[in-house]
């Protein structure tokens, strides 16, 4: 059928000349428009809504009552942080209500580069999910970072092209924006002389720094930590992006922006998610229910988790369920309990009680070069206790201290001590173990050691590839011998998660797509982590961390206060490198 066709058939049936494909009667519709929950049939032709009203279709199903909203739509998500392919991710989000999701790529594009861009753009082609992408900006995230790409202006041109790249992905280089890098002013020029929307990153930036930021075309913010933080950026004219995730999870502190005016301008994301997140406690839909339970109003969340912002990145024919708009839609028990009962994509019921209708076929071939650089991404010698060896300076030790919920860490100085049978500045008293990140992407040899606070564990060690952003190995433990074991079992399994306890191995779980990802269905991927979580929490890990999402980000350089990669440790707001002990 021509496009001519399909719109000639919808405007038929929207007029009651013809009766439509599917009509979805008694249905309790929310208007995003009014903010009020209206009676009446859904009509829907060709993948479309045509009508609200009264209508009589080829095919009926009586909803009886049932409330109906627009599909949920996901900001900005790591889909790589999921750990499973993009099909798996497809299968855990869409029974949640989750039919469009924008992606940020720059997890395996720190892997891969450009190869690490076009796997997830071919895996994620033919899903019935429609995933849209924001081209990663800071790749590696600044020049006190060590990846296994570096992606100029250049590098990224070509993928604008893409109907289904959307813009320039949050610029986690504040630093630079504010003082003029050429190369982050290349890429905020390309995107802004396309009119491409551009996401920011900019954790506690305020003042003189933060007109400076917007006013080079950054749009959005995904890290605010409280309400004083998310009102001036929305007094600067940026949307707020409500994150609620894995690791970092600011919902509670930004309740209010869920009241007016500031709803308006403000979405829900997730940021990065663990698969057992989104099979049990759901995607968007989490977000929305957890909201309307601190005193949300429903339709204000609705409205954010979907046609907020289907307008903030153009997506015109998303978000609402009125007449010309994509039959994406969710039926829900209650506008309380926030249950998605059925999923329709395009008009086609797409998940049904929590069981997915509609099945993608593994069809993809992947070329050369991206199967040597997606599926062969680790490039190093095995570590050594010698790799380990900590050179001495001084007398003070400066430790990174985690904060529950959150991604900001804090500086802690304590007296240097030695405690025998522990790895020198060792103190589990203190809790303080052990921290190393090496390279792993060009077998520089590089390695940055440091101390890692307030992550609980007692005995053993954890290795994992994933290390934001760039993905070096990064390893803790309390013994170095466990972390050397750690360490090289993540090495030997191209990537992944492994815990040594008392000189063996005691729990894994291998991640080979660029030491990222699985295509092991997301129900074992979840089934091994909460194995291993469980182990965690006998070592000593509390519920308030979790133990791996959280690690994942002591290594990212872009957020405050003090963060170890593979240069050594780096004290952020200052842009740079600063002794372990001194």
């Amino acid at each position: 059928m021509t496009e001519t066709g399909r719109l000639e058939g919808c405007i038929l049936a929207a007029s009651g000349a013809k009766k439509p494909k599917l009509v979805l009667k008694n249905a309790r519709i929310v208007n995003v428009f009014t903010e009020t929950v209206e009676e009446g049939d859904i009509a829907i032709e060709n993948g479309m809504i045509v009508g609200i009203g009264a209508y009589e279709g080829n095919e009926e199903r009586d909803l009886k009552g049932m409330y109906v909203c627009p599909g949920f739509i996901d900001g900005h998500i790591h889909m790589e942080s999921s750990m499973v392919s993009p099909k798996e991710f497809e299968r855990a989000v869409l029974p949640h209500g989750t039919t469009a999701v924008i992606t940020d790529p720059h997890e395996i594009a720190n892997v891969a580069g450009e190869s690490g861009i076009q796997y997830m753009m071919k895996a994620t082609k033919d899903l019935n999910l429609d995933v849209f992408f924001m081209l990663p900006s800071c790749v590696p995230s600044t020049d006190l970072d060590e990846a296994g790409a570096v992606l100029k202006n250049e590098h990224l041109k070509s993928f604008y092209e893409n109907d289904r790249v959307l813009g320039l992905a949050e610029m986690m280089n504040g630093f630079g924006v504010i003082h003029s890098d050429r190369d982050c002013l290349e890429k905020l020029k390309e995107a802004g002389s396309r009119h491409k929307k551009i996401d920011g990153h900019a954790p506690m930036m305020t003042g003189k720094e933060l007109n400076a930021y917007i006013t080079a075309g950054i749009r959005s913010d995904h890290e605010c930590s409280d309400m004083a933080e998310a009102r001036e950026k929305l007094a600067r004219g940026q949307w707020i992006m409500v994150r609620q995730g894995t690791a970092a999870k600011n919902l509670n502190a930004l309740i209010g922006v869920f009241e007016a005016p500031f709803y308006q301008r403000a979405m829900l994301v997730t940021d990065d998610k663990h698969p057992g997140d989104l099979i049990s406690a759901g995607h968007i839909d989490a977000i929305i229910r957890q909201a309307v339970r601190l005193g949300a109003d429903p339709i204000h969340a609705v409205k954010m988790g979907s046609f907020n912002t289907a307008q903030y990145f153009g997506l015109e024919n998303k978000g609402a369920v009125a007449p010309g708009y994509d039959a994406d839609l969710v039926v829900l028990d209650s506008l309380q309990s926030f249950q998605a009962v059925q999923v329709y994509k395009a008009g086609k019921l797409a998940a049904d009680h929590g069981i997915l209708k509609v099945e993608t076929e593994d069809a993809v071939v992947w070329p050369d070069e991206i199967m040597q650089r997606v599926f062969h991404s680790f490039h190093m010698k095995p570590v050594t206790c010698a790799d380990l060896k900590l050179e001495i300076k001084g007398k003070k030790q400066r430790v990174i201290d985690l904060t529950a919920g959150e991604l900001i860490t804090r500086e802690r100085i304590v007296e240097w001590k030695e405690n025998p049978g522990y790895a020198p500045g060792v103190d589990t008293e203190r809790d303080i173990v052990k921290m190393a990140v090496f390279e792993r992407h060009k077998n520089t040899g590089h390695v940055g050691l440091g101390f890692l606070g307030k992550y609980g564990l007692k005995k053993g060690a954890v290795a994992t590839s994933i290390g934001h952003d760039s993905h070096n190995l990064v390893v803790v433990g309390v013994r170095e011998e466990d972390m050397v074991l750690a360490a090289n079992q993540v090495l030997k399994n191209q990537g992944g998660l492994a815990i040594a306890l008392d000189g063996s191995i005691a729990a894994e779980l291998p991640l080979p797509i660029a030491g990222l990802m699985t295509d092991l269905p997301a129900e074992m991927v979840e089934e091994k982590l909460a194995e291993m979580k469980g182990l965690l929490r006998k070592l000593g890990i509390s519920e308030e961390i979790d133990p791996f999402m959280t690690l994942a980000f002591v290594s990212l350089p872009v957020i405050p206060d003090i963060r170890l990669n593979t240069y050594g440790i780096i004290d952020v707001p200052n842009h740079q490198i600063v002794e372990a002990v001194f």
